[in-house]
């Protein structure tokens, strides 16, 4: 009897001491927060979201309401799955992955989560990736050539529905989701491994709305969109009696895509045209005389360009109604347009090639070449050289020139600059890759040189008096392609905090969703720091000096055509006068009325009303991505079972030792 309670004894000692130890590890915490902070690793990442249009979805969500948790495999053991798993992928075996998931279903029901590691350096080995289609938005195409390839890196995987959860990871969290899988591997036979959490539930799957208007509806999503902006320069005196100059538009985008929301930079498709344009701008605002040109300069900057041409679609319907946010501007005084599309990979050699690609037979578009060729001329020493695109293309590029050529009846033709001639020399287009090193400073400025001096060689009548005075800064250039293509310094840049303040630093140029009701004098908040660092730029550059010198920015700057720029910087601004105007980005077949959105019937008026897909993004409560350990089931059950060995013997030692006690008091 002695035996058995010593042995008693010492096992609820170890119990207890077991339990000490427990309680000592748990002392250390400080507060519940440093608790889980050692228990879970938030993972940064860019997730692919839930987006919709008029027949259904295309993107990325939880399966359901409830968040997903599996353990973490690299895709090459993938094979060897028995249970759901979050697969680790490399960008190169990405597109490979989501094929064979569209194929194989057993494999597919398998894969709980995709996490896509970070490409710390884009090889020249690559063939390139690209989630959009080989001939992106053909359906607004002027011409009937679907199966032309502009993009032939491209395999559409962007456009497709996927019912579970995709991230892309940071450099940093790719490290540590390697170092967890390979820990997973190293310890198969162990009780525990590590699983990531993905908290990636969209409102639109919760309450089962499955489209663009069910989901407008329910209040469960938003449209698309943002704010375009265009200038003048020098401004339009809208009060005076004189006749309106004929035009020269000049335009670009401001906005990408990708398969991850977050992480569109778009470097060379399209922000290399917007420092162009901009570098352009600045380089034109320096020139005296600009008043006594024959013709009217002015650029539009758009939005939503990737979505179904919102920008520029929206920008026509605007000047049609005759809104307060095109005042001033009159298409039948268009004469010809000019787009700045891709340019940061026109470098060659040593010569920075560009093609001009021409949409419409007319001398507007002709006379516009002949400006090119004579800019081209001007800057020999520069190295630079323009050509005619191929015959052989079946008509211009994707681009916003493709919605102004369908109104035929007010534009006639029009140039696309592009740094490609049958196909896009961008291998990332539409692709988290398009970034800061997939372009050239060099190509820009030469592109800028080039588009500055035949601008004002057209707006002049080809009178090159002070063509050799139009000089491109390339410090800006380099300056722009700092803070709008990097983190460091990005947004934060000297030169953007000249005009604003951002909101963050990484600069993305996904469009976003329209917040509030659309409007031309917008909540500066519903309006992304990079619309508003152009508008205030584009202010600034084509404005002359007010009369009004008051400090008191904006509420004394009414007078006529005066705006108030860098009111965000210093909180004061500077009152100007200037011709620059936001224009709001958003589906010509949406309506907002009463605080909410509504589908438009089909126009029959409007060509590419059929086409418009209508897009919105589905809403969300919180996007997370978490890794912890957890043991595995039947470790937990030797656990439970282990609980209920100790607790019965724990049960068995009190009555031993009641009856042992009970014993030698009956003998004392």
């Amino acid at each position: 009897m002695a035996t058995m309670l010593s042995s008693f004894l010492l096992v609820l000692c170890c119990i207890a001491r077991l339990c000490l130890s427990f309680s000592g590890q748990a002392n250390s915490f400080e507060s519940v927060p440093d608790l889980e902070k050692s228990m879970y690793m938030h993972i940064d990442g860019y997730p692919c979201v839930r987006l919709l249009n008029l027949s259904g979805e295309i993107g990325c969500s939880n399966p359901s309401r409830e968040k997903v948790v599996a353990p973490i495999v690299r895709y090459k053991s993938a094979d060897e799955l028995l249970v759901s798993a979050a697969v680790l992928v490399s960008i190169d075996e990405f597109e490979s992955l989501l094929s064979r998931l569209s194929k194989d279903s057993d494999f597919a029901g398998k894969v709980a989560g995709v996490l896509v590691e970070s490409r710390t350096e884009v090889s020249d080995g690559l063939k390139g990736f690209s989630p959009d289609r080989k001939f992106p938005q053909a359906e607004f195409a002027p011409y009937q050539s679907n199966n032309f390839e502009w993009n032939p890196t491209g395999s559409g995987i962007m456009w497709n529905a996927y019912n579970f959860p995709v991230f892309l990871l940071s450099e940093t969290s790719t490290l540590i989701l390697q170092e967890a899988v390979m820990k997973n591997e190293k310890t198969k036979k162990s009780n525990t491994e590590n699983v990531a959490e993905f908290n990636v539930v969209m409102q639109t799957t919760k309450f089962g709305t499955r489209d663009s208007v069910s989901c407008l509806k329910e209040e469960t999503c938003l449209p698309l969109g943002g704010y375009s902006v265009w200038s003048a320069l020098p401004p339009i005196n809208i009060s005076s009696s004189q006749k309106s100059k004929p035009v020269i538009l000049t335009m670009t985008s401001m906005d990408s895509a990708s398969f991850f929301r977050d992480k569109s930079l778009g470097a060379d498709s399209p922000i290399s045209g917007l420092i162009t344009l901009l570098a352009a701008v600045d380089a034109l605002s320096y020139l005296d005389g600009l008043d006594e040109l024959n013709k009217q300069l002015v650029f539009v900057v758009l939005t939503g360009e990737s979505w179904g041409y919102l920008g520029s679609r929206r920008f026509l319907l605007e000047a049609d109604q005759h809104s307060d946010s095109i005042r001033g501007l009159d298409l039948a005084m268009i004469e010809t347009v000019m787009e700045i599309g891709s340019v940061g990979k026109g470098l060659s050699n040593g010569i920075k090639t560009f093609y001009s690609h021409t949409g419409g037979a007319s001398s507007a578009t002709n006379e516009t070449l002949h400006a090119l060729l004579r800019a081209q001329d001007s800057l020999k020493t520069e190295s630079i050289k323009i050509s005619m695109a191929s015959t052989s293309n079946p008509g211009v590029p994707p681009s916003s020139l493709m919605t102004f050529l369908r109104k035929k009846s007010q534009i006639n033709g029009g140039v696309v600059l592009e740094d490609f001639d049958t196909s896009f020399t961008n291998k990332f287009y539409h692709s988290h890759l398009d970034d800061l090193s997939n372009v050239n400073s060099s190509a820009i400025v030469a592109a800028a040189s080039l588009v500055a001096r035949t601008l004002y060689l057209l707006a002049s009548d080809h009178n090159a008096s002070a063509i050799n005075a139009i000089n491109v800064n390339a410090s800006l250039v380099e300056e722009l392609l700092g803070c709008l293509l990097n983190c460091e310094p990005g947004l934060s840049c000297e030169l953007v905090k000249h005009y604003i303040s951002p909101s963050a630093t990484c600069p993305s140029y996904y469009v976003g969703v329209v917040l509030g009701e659309p409007s031309s004098v917008p909540y500066p908040g519903y309006v992304s720091d990079v619309s508003r660092f152009v508008w205030n730029f584009l202010a600034d550059k084509t404005s002359i000096s007010s009369k009004n010198t008051s400090s008191a920015c904006p509420k004394d700057c009414s007078g006529l055509g005066e705006l108030c720029i860098r009111e965000e910087a210093d909180g004061k601004g500077v009152c100007v006068i200037s011709t620059t105007r936001y224009v709001p980005a958003y589906s010509t077949r949406l309506n907002y009325e009463s605080g909410s959105w509504t589908v438009l019937p089909y126009n029959s008026s409007d060509d590419m009303s059929a086409a418009d897909p209508v897009w919105t993004e589905s809403n969300w409560d919180t996007i997370s991505l978490r890794v912890y350990k957890v043991q595995n089931a039947a470790y937990d059950g030797l656990i439970l079972l282990s609980g209920i060995v100790v607790t019965v013997l724990s049960y068995l030692l009190i009555l031993i030792t009641r009856t042992f006690i009970q014993k030698a008091l009956k003998r004392d």
